[in-house]
C-alpha cells in the first residue's frame, strides 16, 4: 500500500526501528523488495537515483509506484540524491512520495536556499523532503566524493538548517560512506547524539551496506529511522549474472529473472531483520 515516507519514518522513530530504503534499477529489484517486505511483514522504501530515472524515464517511476501501491505492506517511493530541480519536478509530477534535495556539494547558504525552494515545491505536491548536511565520501553509481572533500554534519548547523528549510528528515554524515567500507567502519556516535538532542525529526544514514549489527542498533537508538542500501543488493544481482554467464546455461530468461530476484531478496530480507522492521507493517 502506498504510504507517505514521512509517516513510515515517524512511526519507525516512535517504535525504535528503522525502515530500509533500497536503491533499485529494474523489475527484478522491485519484486525482490516487495517479496521480502511482504514475507517479513515489514514497511520498506523503494528508491530511484536521478541517472536511473533519466534512463528509465517516467514509466520506470510509475512501475515503482504501482509496485508499492499493490504491496500488502506500507511502502513509498523516494528520489535519492538529486541536485537538479528539473529532475525533482519530474519525479514529483510522476507521483513519488519524497525526494532527497541534495545540496550538500554547495555552500551552506546555497544548500539552504536550494533545499528551501525544493521543500516548498514538494510540500505543494503533498510530498516530503530529505536533506543532507555534511558530505558523505565514497562512490555510488558514478558519483564520487573523495575522503578529503567529505565533511561531518555539524549539530548546530543542522538545527538551524532544519528550522530554516522546513525539511521533514535529515541525512547525517558521521563517518558513513557510500559503497564499500575498505577498513573497519568508524561512526561518530557522540556527534549523532548531539544532532539527536537538537532535532526531533527522523534522521537518515546513507551507506548502510557493510555496517555491523551493533552500529546499526546504536544508530537506531540515537534516532536513525531510515537506512539506505544499494551496494550489497546491486552486487548480488551482478554476481548472479556473472556466474550465469560462465555456465553456458540454456535456461529460459524468465527462470533467470526469477532466480536473480530471489538472490536479491535474500540480502534485502537480512537488512529488514537487521533494521528491526520485520513484523512492524
Amino acid at each position: 500500500m502506498l504510504t507517505s515516507t514521512k509517516e513510515l519514518l515517524e512511526i519507525a522513530q516512535k517504535q525504535a526501528y528503522a525502515v530500509g530504503a533500497f536503491n533499485l534499477y529494474n523489475l527484478e529489484g522491485v519484486k525482490a523488495v516487495v517479496n521480502a517486505a511482504e514475507a517479513d511483514n515489514s514497511p520498506a522504501i523503494i528508491q530511484i537515483l536521478p541517472n536511473i530515472l533519466e534512463y528509465g524515464g517516467v514509466p520506470l517511476v510509475k512501475l515503482f509506484i504501482e509496485a508499492a501501491a499493490s504491496a500488502k505492506v506500507p511502502m513509498s517511493v523516494h528520489l535519492d540524491h538529486c541536485d537538479d530541480p528539473t529532475i525533482i519536478k519530474t519525479a514529483l509530477e510522476a507521483g513519488v512520495q519524497s525526494v532527497l534535495a541534495d545540496g550538500s556539494k554547495f555552500s551552506l547558504q546555497e544548500n539552504l536556499a536550494f533545499t528551501r525552494e525544493m521543500t516548498i515545491l514538494a510540500h505543494a505536491k503533498g510530498a516530503t523532503v530529505e536533506a543532507e548536511i555534511g558530505r558523505i565520501s565514497g562512490t555510488e553509481d558514478g558519483m564520487t566524493v573523495a575522503e578529503k572533500e567529505a565533511k561531518m554534519t555539524d549539530p548546530n548547523q543542522a538545527k538551524r538548517f532544519v528550522a530554516e528549510s522546513g525539511v521533514d528528515f535529515l541525512a547525517v554524515t558521521i563517518g558513513n560512506v557510500h559503497g564499500q567500507y575498505y577498513s573497519e567502519p568508524r561512526l561518530d556516535f557522540n556527534r549523532l547524539a548531539k544532532i539527536r538532542q537538537r532535532l526531533d525529526i527522523p534522521l537518515v544514514l546513507h551507506g548502510a551496506s557493510g555496517l555491523p549489527a551493533l552500529m546499526i542498533q546504536r544508530s537506531i537508538e540515537l534516532g536513525v529511522s531510515k537506512f539506505n542500501v544499494n551496494t550489497e543488493v546491486r552486487q548480488k544481482y551482478l554476481q548472479f549474472w556473472r556466474e550465469y554467464g560462465k555456465t553456458g546455461s540454456q535456461s529460459d530468461l524468465l527462470a533467470c529473472q526469477k532466480a536473480s530476484t530471489g538472490a536479491m531478496q535474500e540480502v534485502i530480507a537480512q537488512k529488514i531483520r537487521l533494521f528491526g522492521s520485520a513484523g512492524k507493517a
